[in-house]
């Protein structure tokens, strides 16, 4: 797997997990879940055994104004760190005090940290304060979240060997990998555009030899273009979007969405009866999730060891 490579230098695997685990299905249905924090907790073992004798990855989040989801997250990265004995570090920034130039000077004291292998700056940011300008300060060797022009740029390029891949789309490509779902050959469709997911993930795709297609909430016959897909990624954002009519039997879903039903119970972009005609299925929660994080937390430990 190309986009592999750097990692690969750190001395990170594939994962590989048991048989027996490949043929987990979703009750009732013949579908076999992708189970993303299984592939998760594998990467977390690597970084433990890895860590033995070499320098300690060090994370700094800077998370600036009150966002509730956004201090649960940056906490839950945190725990993920001290899991497997990496350090973190969370600068804090009220939105009383939230400026750029604040924003870009913490930046800057953690670009010139040599204790700082990752910096993470968590969106959104307060209102009126553009993240574009205070993302590009980052280092890019330190930019852990893969989400820079240059690392996007390098990506685009083919050139693994010095990108740092964004952590979900790269935690897909694990997941895939890792069950031995194969790309070459076969036809990809990402629903979703983004920097964060669809962009990178459709390059990570078209690496693999996969033909990549890329949709979005206003592409024309968006159920008869994803039918078409051998792989499906549903990274548009949106509640249940994705139904059993949009999915060729057969075919493999990954769904990357994450919200919060009526219910009160999480659930993505994809809906439950897909499992009636998927071959296979990465679940909400269980799936991708679990791997973003996993990914970031393997992400700075390639930034201290390469």
């Amino acid at each position: 797997m190309k986009c592999w490579q750097r990692a690969a230098a750190a001395g990170f695997q594939i994962p590989k997990i048991s048989d027996e685990a490949k043929q987990e299905k979703f009750p009732g249905t013949n579908c076999t879940v992708l189970n993303g924090k299984l592939v998760a907790s594998l990467m977390a073992t690597q970084c433990k055994t890895l860590a033995a004798g070499r320098k300690q990855p060090k994370l700094v989040a800077i998370l600036a104004g009150e966002d509730p989801a956004s201090k649960v997250y940056v906490s839950s990265k945190g725990k993920s760190f001290a899991d497997v004995g990496f350090a973190s570090e969370t600068i804090h920034i009220p939105s009383s005090e939230a400026t750029a130039e604040k924003l870009l000077a913490t930046i800057d004291a953690a670009n010139a940290d040599a204790s700082v292998s990752g910096i993470l700056l968590q969106l959104p940011l307060p209102n009126g304060i553009d993240a574009g300008p205070i993302t590009a300060r980052i280092a890019q060797k330190k930019d852990v979240d893969g989400f820079l022009a240059s690392n996007m740029g390098l990506l685009a390029l083919g050139e693994f060997s010095n990108a740092t891949v964004a952590c979900t789309p790269f935690g897909v490509m694990a997941l895939l990998a890792a069950y031995g779902i194969p790309l070459a050959s076969k036809k990809m469709v990402v629903v979703g555009r983004s920097n964060i997911v669809g962009k990178p993930m459709a390059l990570l795709g078209l690496s693999a030899d996969a033909t990549v297609v890329i949709a979005h909430s206003r592409t024309a016959n968006l159920k008869e273009v994803c039918r078409e897909a051998d792989i499906l990624v549903a990274a548009v954002g949106k509640l249940g979007i994705i139904t059993k009519d949009f999915v060729k039997p057969g075919a493999v879903v990954i769904d990357v969405g994450i919200h919060r039903g009526a219910d009160g119970k999480l659930a993505g972009d994809v809906t439950r009866d897909v499992y009636d005609v998927a071959s296979a299925m990465s679940p909400v929660p269980g799936g991708v999730g679990p791997l973003t994080i996993s990914m970031l937390t393997m992400n700075t430990a390639i930034a201290a060891w390469t």
